[in-house]
C-alpha cells in the first residue's frame, strides 16, 4: 500500500532533522518533511501541492494543517487535511482526523474521531429524498 514510487511533483523544500526541537508554531508552502520534534500547530498552504511528511522518528505536539499529509510518526493534535491523509504502520494519532480522503495501513493507530470533509463545493446541498406524490415524480 505505501510502495508507491514518489510522483515527480513530491519534492521536499524544508526538512527537519532528527535532532531538531521547535518550540512554536510552522507554516510552510510546498512539500515539509519532519524527522525532529515540533512543539507548536503546523499549518501548511492551502493550495493543492503543500504537502506534510513526518517520519517515524517525526513528532508534532499541536494541531496539524496541510491539504496533503503522509504521517508515519506521532502527533499529539487533531488533523486537518483538506485533500488527503495516508497514516503508514507506524502513525500514532492522539487527536480527530479531519479528511476528504485516507489511507491508513495496518498498525496505524488513531485515539479520536475520524471525520470526513464534505467535498463537495460550498452552497451545493445532497439531494434528499423525493415524495411519490410531488410534482414531476411519476407514480409506479
Amino acid at each position: 500500500m505505501f510502495k508507491r514510487k514518489p510522483s515527480s511533483k513530491a519534492k521536499i523544500d524544508t526538512l527537519i532533522g532528527a535532532k531538531t526541537r521547535i518550540n512554536g508554531d510552522v507554516e510552510f508552502t510546498g512539500g515539509f518533511h519532519l524527522d525532529g520534534y515540533i512543539n507548536g500547530n503546523v499549518k501548511g498552504e492551502s493550495d493543492a501541492d503543500a504537502m506534510l511528511s513526518v517520519s517515524e522518528l517525526g513528532c508534532i505536539e499541536g494541531s496539524v494543517m496541510a491539504p496533503n499529509i503522509v504521517l508515519n510518526g506521532v502527533v499529539k493534535g487533531d488533523i486537518d487535511a483538506s485533500k488527503r491523509v495516508q497514516l503508514g504502520a507506524k502513525a500514532r494519532v492522539l487527536g480527530n482526523v479531519h479528511y476528504a480522503v485516507i489511507e491508513t495501513a495496518v498498525g496505524a493507530q488513531i485515539n479520536g474521531k475520524l471525520i470526513h470533509r464534505d467535498s463537495r463545493p460550498a452552497g451545493t446541498a445532497e439531494p434528499g429524498p423525493v415524495a411519490a406524490d410531488s410534482p414531476g415524480v411519476p407514480e409506479l
